[in-house]
């Protein structure tokens, strides 16, 4: 058999648009529901949330799955893993922030694709491209705002640096709306797992840099993720990007 692994996975073509477009849009309202499952106020009085929270975060995972094209299906695949190995380095090495429990919950590397996987719908919308430039403007002028208010107000130094860091990255790629497009779903993700008691952040990340709970800046490394994870599919799949 002359069958690479895994290549079923991309033959059938049952890439629906349309319904790809409401899951990208109904990710805002999934998101707090499928942690609100998992949050403190929930485990308090039912402790088996999270196994619920699992099964849809992969369930929903499955969906966008099998709504995607290949390049995406390629994307979302190797998004799962890359974004364990963060999560292994981030929260387990690096201590950055932690869970609700010990350990990382089987949703989240399903949820880091899920998120990535909305914000490129988002991207490749026919308005968004015919607005590529006033998006961007808008973008940069929303970011730079919200990295300096947090900054200043919270003083959350974290974000004034890692902020600047991913205005430095964006411009290496050639400010690329779909990055932003991803942070914004990034952003709202953090907002309610923190604020639902899901996962906290370190208040001092490396116990030395002050920072909030959550820091937006931790948009950066999502969005280095990101570059990378191009990158790897770029080479595994040379024919798809």
């Amino acid at each position: 058999m002359s069958a690479k692994p895994f290549e079923f996975l991309f033959i059938k073509n049952t890439e629906n648009p349309k319904s790809l477009w409401f899951l990208a849009i109904f990710f805002f309202a999934f998101t707090p529901l499928a942690l609100g499952i998992d949050s403190v106020a929930v485990a308090i009085h039912f402790d088996s949330g999270r196994i619920i929270t699992n099964f849809l975060a992969v369930f929903y995972f499955g969906l966008m799955f099998y709504s995607a094209d290949g390049l995406l299906r390629q994307l979302m695949l190797h998004m799962v893993w890359l974004s364990y190995v963060g999560e292994l380095i981030f929260c387990e090495g690096l201590d950055m922030y932690h869970y609700r429990t010990p350990g990382i919950p089987l949703y989240v590397p399903f949820g880091h694709a899920i998120v990535y996987a909305s914000g490129y719908v988002w991207a490749h919308q026919n308005w968004a491209k015919q607005h590529e430039s006033n998006l961007r403007k808008v973008f940069g002028v929303v970011f730079f705002g919200a990295f300096l208010v947090a900054g200043i107000v919270l003083n959350d130094i974290f974000t004034l640096i890692f902020g600047l860091l991913f205005f430095a990255l964006l411009k290496r790629k050639r400010w690329q709306n779909l990055y932003y497009f991803i942070a914004v779903c990034v952003v709202f993700i953090e907002l309610v797992g923190t604020y639902l008691g899901c996962w906290t952040w370190a208040r001092q990340i490396f116990n030395l840099i002050p920072a909030a709970n959550p820091p937006i800046g931790a948009v950066f490394f999502y969005a280095g993720g990101d570059v990378l994870l191009a990158k790897i599919v770029q080479k595994a799949h040379p024919k798809s990007i």
